[in-house]
C-alpha cells in the first residue's frame, strides 16, 4: 500500500493511492478527499496514457477557466 500527494496545475493537490493492485486518485481537501473517477482501476490492466488523461481532465473541470488562461493552460 501506498499513497503519494502532488499539486496539479499549482492549485489542487492530489493523492494517488495503490493498495493491492487497485489505484485511484482524489483532490485532497481536509480531512476528506474528493474522489477522481476513471475507468481505470487495476494496476495490471490499466492503461495509464487514459487514466492520466481523466485525471487531467477531471482536474481541469474543477479549476476557474481564469485560472488555467493566466498560467497558460
Amino acid at each position: 500500500m501506498t499513497s503519494i500527494v502532488f499539486k496539479m496545475y499549482n492549485y489542487f493537490h492530489v493523492r494517488f493511492n495503490y493498495d493491492r493492485g487497485s489505484f485511484g486518485c482524489s483532490i485532497v481537501n481536509g480531512e476528506y478527499g474528493i474522489s477522481i473517477d476513471s475507468s481505470e482501476t487495476w494496476f495490471d490492466q490499466a492503461d495509464f496514457d487514459k487514466f492520466f488523461s481523466d485525471l487531467q481532465k477531471q482536474i481541469e473541470l474543477r479549476i476557474p477557466n481564469k485560472f488555467l488562461e493566466h498560467h497558460g493552460w
